[in-house]
């Protein structure tokens, strides 16, 4: 057994004192959220350091993102290999997904593919798309046609983001793996490479689990394939990068074991933090929870009351003392998502010391937000509704994309 497969066993069942991070729960005691530094150590991924992203730089010519300098993607594997692919013009490509739980996605679910979106354009690579429908009729009380309809829902607010459609692939889990025998032949051979012991190690099943579950986790895995895209692809085997929320490590660390089984490159991963629920950053945003989060749908008046309303206030109780002492941006949730959206480094510098020397009030700082957030929604609304029946089809079908592997 790998050493990767050992760590996801022994680091998913944490003590009681520490964070819980699995596929489908996140618990914090701290009111500063999850402690990213131990799960690099629990996880064994590797911290984005500032040698990493000066030599980003220096490949791309292009100045990184604001969400990996500022550490919102603050873990990775082997993304110094996708340099070196990138720096010798050797072909990779970029996979990421999305469980649709909810018809309308929230601010939280557009962090991967904003950062997924940026890198297609730096590297010009082709990106995949998973839409695991099937992963969450099997974990929620969805019924298949529901999550099927979801994942359309949801691939709408994919599209919105901005990706080039003669680049990108979406598909759905329930569509697309009775459509490519390619795919399902390589989730077979996954299947065979991972005993029930393993997953139940992994992922936390056990013997009452459905067996959908269990198998669930080489469905996740295909994507990292590159022959289970023939269409893209042309049957050859190329690396791929995986930009995901750090919940979705154990997943690709059981896909790291296999790969090199069969045949193909271990994939590489850039790892997100969570994005906090307005409540606080113990747990991330849930769509279950309608008032833990910002959906893309939601109104400017919905968006605003929402911020002003629930979102956790790192100030003092009155305004004299919030004068006096300031307020705390590592707990204030305005602040934070700030951290995600307000791309000017300067303004978002300016804003910390302000608050924490108390010159700017909670009130001011959830106006700032708002602000920050309305337009982005608006925009965002606005892309979604240009994105029609055909141009979903365009996105969703398999095809050649603009990428010519002979």
């Amino acid at each position: 057994m790998s050493s990767e497969i050992v760590n996801s066993i022994n680091n998913i069942a944490l003590n009681n004192d520490e964070d819980f991070v699995d596929p489908w729960n996140v618990v914090s005691k701290s009111d500063t959220g999850v402690d990213y530094d131990k799960l690099i150590q629990r996880f064994g991924s590797s911290k984005i350091d500032q040698e990493l992203l000066d030599r980003f730089e220096k490949i791309t010519g292009k100045k990184v993102h604001h969400l990996l300098r500022r550490g919102v993607f603050f873990s990775h594997r082997d993304m110094h290999t996708i340099l070196n692919l990138y720096e010798s013009g050797k072909p990779f490509y970029l996979y990421t997904g999305r469980g649709p739980s909810s018809k309308s996605m929230h601010l939280g679910h557009l962090i991967p593919f904003t950062l997924c979106k940026w890198l297609q354009d730096v590297f010009n690579v082709p990106l995949v798309i998973q839409l695991t429908d099937d992963e969450k009729t099997l974990w929620k009380d969805i019924k298949l046609e529901e999550a099927h309809e979801m994942a359309y829902e949801n691939a709408k607010d994919i599209i919105a983001v901005g990706f080039d459609p003669k680049k990108t692939f979406i598909f759905s889990n329930l569509d697309y793996i009775g459509q490519c025998p390619d795919f399902y032949r390589n989730m077979i051979r996954i299947q065979k490479c991972v005993t029930f012991n393993q997953v139940k190690g992994i992922f936390g099943f056990d013997d009452s689990t459905v067996i959908g579950k269990i198998a669930f986790p080489a469905a996740q895995a295909t994507p990292a394939l590159s022959t289970s895209f023939p269409h893209i692809f042309n049957g050859k085997k190329f690396p791929c990068l995986i930009p995901c929320a750090i919940d979705q490590d154990p997943y690709f660390r059981m896909t790291r074991d296999v790969c090199p089984r069969l045949g193909f490159q271990k994939p590489a991963l850039l790892h997100s933090k969570f994005f906090p629920a307005l409540q606080g950053a113990q747990t991330k945003m849930s769509a279950s929870d309608p008032n833990s989060t910002i959906f893309c749908c939601d109104t400017p008046k919905q968006l605003k009351n929402k911020i002003n309303k629930h979102a956790f206030s790192g100030g003092q109780v009155t305004v004299e003392e919030h004068r006096k002492i300031g307020g705390n941006c590592d707990v204030d949730i305005s602040y934070q998502y700030l951290r995600f959206f307000l791309e000017d480094d300067d303004k978002l510098e300016q804003i910390r010391k302000d608050y924490t020397s108390g010159a700017l009030l909670t009130g001011e700082l959830k106006k700032i937000l708002i602000d920050t957030i309305t337009p982005i929604i608006v925009q965002h609304q606005e892309r979604r509704a240009e994105v029609t029946d055909e141009v979903l089809k365009e996105y969703m079908m398999p095809r050649k994309l603009e990428f010519d592997y002979k």
